[in-house]
């Protein structure tokens, strides 16, 4: 045996995970295929629904966002932002400035916003690859509208439990950041994240160092538009088009997922699953009813926050409603999960940059846990009927 063989026998077990990853991609493919044939009419009709909720909430929800961010970061504002907001987040969440502003962008338009901004932040070097994981888990959130708005005004009908949910979905999603301000190799921000201004954006002019915060940031936007260099007219196109193709990407999720979910509740291969999860929240003094909300809200978040209203209408003889609070937790958890759907619209718009799924993935599910802690918490105190 050669010296070289122990190399080649330590990436046997890489290559057998791969192939068994393929396996298992190839075999779930088939069996959506087979479920598609035989019940086309199923397939169909969840591929309607969820066309309409891309056509209907999201296109127009996320469009211009995606739009204005695109302008936002050729015109330079992102680097205004970040070195006015730098000493605000740099303590706190261990991110660089320009994070704040992906923060409000993310808050404000909801998932995948945040996850295309820190894209754009990874590849021009402005965050670092930790950074940018903290950022994408951060940031990962219901936008108000949808949230205040199809939530509790639509699916539930109230909007008594705006203060409550708004409070844990988006007071969990600031803990994450604080949590995750631990995480990671450095605690000054690991290598590569630099101060606001960024390196490169420095100001050139001395008279800009030494006028304060506030000089210093129209520096960093004025080089950073010069270092761009598109006439205007150039960016709105290139932004238009960019946000173009990315709404078909997420629409085409959207529908994915709506038409997977509701081949698998329909053939029966996830009623084990709504089952046992039925028998745990029984075992722990909750409803079984909300079982149906946490299957539907693993795949799309739509369908499971409307299952988390529909559970108070659910029950059968024998078995009481759940309490209104049961249903607002249900529904914290599925928004803070945020559904496989946006999972994957959030790896595809990370996959060109150095950003890994599974701490994204942990910190989803310490987000659920959090919202729906943070429901029960504060139920006393912020709800009014």
């Amino acid at each position: 045996m050669s010296i070289s063989d122990p190399p080649d026998l330590a990436t046997r077990p890489n290559r057998l995970n791969g192939l068994l990853a393929a396996m298992l991609v190839a075999a779930t493919l088939l069996l959506l295929g087979m479920l598609t044939l035989s019940m086309p009419h199923v397939a169909l009709t969840a591929s309607l629904k969820g066309l309409k909720v891309w056509w209907d909430v999201l296109f127009p929800a996320l469009f211009p966002f995606f739009v204005l961010s695109e302008l936002l970061l050729g015109l330079g504002v992102v680097h205004l932002t970040g070195t006015l907001l730098d000493p605000l987040m740099r303590p706190l969440f261990r991110i660089p400035g320009v994070g704040g502003f992906v923060v409000a962008m993310g808050f404000a338009s909801g998932y995948p916003v945040g996850a295309k901004l820190t894209s754009r932040l990874m590849e021009q070097k402005l965050v670092n690859r930790e950074e940018g994981e903290r950022l994408v888990a951060m940031t990962t959130s219901s936008d108000p509208i949808f949230l205040i708005g199809a939530v509790c005004i639509g699916f539930f009908g109230r909007s008594d439990i705006v203060p409550v949910l708004a409070t844990a979905h988006y007071g969990g999603a600031m803990l994450l950041g604080l949590l995750l301000r631990w995480t990671g190799s450095s605690k000054q921000g690991g290598k590569g994240s630099k101060s606001a201004a960024l390196d490169g954006f420095s100001p050139s002019n001395p008279e800009d160092a030494r006028g304060g915060i506030f000089a210093r940031a129209f520096s960093a936007m004025k080089q950073a538009r010069a270092a761009d260099g598109r006439p205007f007219s150039d960016m709105l196109q290139q932004s238009l088009r960019s946000s173009i193709q990315l709404m078909i990407v997420v629409g085409g999720l959207v529908v994915f997922f709506s038409a997977t979910l509701e081949l698998l509740l329909h053939s029966g291969l996830l009623s084990g699953l709504r089952d046992a999860l039925a028998w745990l929240l029984r075992s722990v003094g909750l409803s079984p009813y909300l079982a149906d909300s946490l299957v539907r809200g693993t795949f799309e978040v739509t369908l499971g926050a409307n299952a988390a209203a529909d559970a108070g209408t659910a029950a059968h003889a024998g078995v009481p409603n759940p309490p209104l609070v049961d249903q607002v937790a249900a529904a914290a958890f599925v928004l803070s999960w945020a559904g496989l759907s946006v999972h994957a619209q959030v790896a595809g718009l990370m996959s060109r940059t150095s950003w890994r799924y599974f701490p994204f993935l942990r910190a989803r599910l310490i987000h659920a846990v959090m919202a729906v802690l943070l429901v029960y918490l504060l139920w006393p105190y912020l709800y009014n009927a």
